[in-house]
């Protein structure tokens, strides 16, 4: 078998805001790979097939000097990322040819060869009614996400009024899903009119548009706030707890409005007197360490419930692995329109 190309995504420059296409990374299809001779050194040859394209990417995109809780990506190298693969070729005794792997490490390019699964990757038994895009988003690191923050954080009581921002997206979508299937009234904000009626088809109760209306407004109207599952942080974080409720509960996932923002321009809690006075719980949510309490839970209940579409999920995909830059670009701004999810190839 002749040689095939191997393109890869390469991390290429250190962005001051949004990545650019082309600058901030590069799509290089110079290199190539012989899938049938290609020495695998006693571990086996994977096929990338999805990638995932979160957020949090944004934060690997520094000096590697700069500190974080993900390593930073590596200049001149491939990024890597949430994805599913196909396994081609094996000398690997616990690894077999045609298994599904997935998980964290997952290289943007087209073909890679691992000596042994890595942490953080896992064989994957496929629903027959689902798709595997769904692997790196509902039922990916996104879902278990919301799943394990939800149910160990939460504490939610029927009748609680809980606010989730960035909600249509995977986590925040999930987490609507969740807190109604608990009894809770849900308000929910995203940005664009699309997404809102996405909102109000997933169960929110209140659902609207914060780039067109007033967040304060609404939730001074729909308040005061229980539990406020937080994906954006800046000022909308501030206005939750402007409205929250006595002992409220700040569950804080992301913080999207500050990734690209510059140190000068980072937004920080303008009135913390507020947790104090309003006697307000601030929980982290570093996913890796609550996952593997829920994980079972999580997978006896949620592929089911997503077949027959108990509960639902949104996804924007795009083909072609040179799709990754764009999509790396639009999950920043917020132009996607659901899980951002890259196909690289078929089966």
């Amino acid at each position: 078998m002749a040689p095939v190309v191997n393109a890869r995504i390469r991390f290429n420059a250190v962005p001051k805001g949004y990545p650019i296409p082309g600058e901030t990374t590069v799509c290089d299809a110079t290199q190539s790979i012989d899938l049938e001779v290609q020495e695998l050194h006693g571990g086996f040859l994977v096929k990338t097939l999805v990638l995932s394209i979160d957020p949090g990417m944004r934060t690997r995109m520094r000096n590697p000097e700069e500190k974080g809780y993900a390593p930073a990506f590596v200049l001149g190298e491939p990024i890597d990322g949430l994805g599913v693969g196909l396994v081609l070729r094996s000398e690997n005794s616990d690894v077999r040819v045609g298994q599904y792997i997935q998980g964290r490490g997952f290289l943007h390019q087209e073909y890679f060869i691992l000596p042994a699964l890595q942490m953080g990757m896992a064989f994957l038994e496929k629903h027959p009614k689902l798709p595997l895009t769904v692997y790196v988003g509902a039922l990916g690191m996104a879902g278990k996400t919301a799943w394990a923050g939800w149910k160990e954080y939460s504490n939610a009581k029927k009748g609680e009024t809980v606010f989730v921002s960035a909600g249509a997206g995977p986590v925040g979508s999930m987490v609507i899903q969740l807190a109604k299937l608990d009894g809770c009234k849900v308000i929910a904000s995203a940005g664009s009119a699309d997404k809102v009626a996405f909102l109000r088809d997933i169960g929110a109760d209140v659902a609207f548009n914060y780039k067109t209306s007033d967040t304060r407004e609404v939730l001074g109207r729909e308040g005061p706030v229980d539990i406020y599952w937080d994906n954006v942080g800046g000022d909308t974080l501030d206005a939750a707890l402007d409205y929250a409720a006595i002992n409220a509960r700040f569950l804080e996932c992301g913080l999207i409005s500050n990734l690209n923002a510059s140190a000068a321009q980072s937004l920080v809690i303008k009135d913390p007197l507020l947790v104090l006075s309003k006697s307000i719980s601030l929980q982290g949510i570093a996913s890796f360490r609550i996952i593997p309490k829920h994980e079972s839970a999580f997978y006896a209940s949620v592929p089911e419930k997503l077949a027959k579409g108990e509960i639902k999920y949104r996804e924007d995909v795009r083909r072609g692995i040179e799709s990754v830059e764009e999509m790396l670009e639009a999950v920043q701004k917020g132009t996607n329109e659901g899980k951002a999810v890259v196909v690289v190839a078929e089966e």
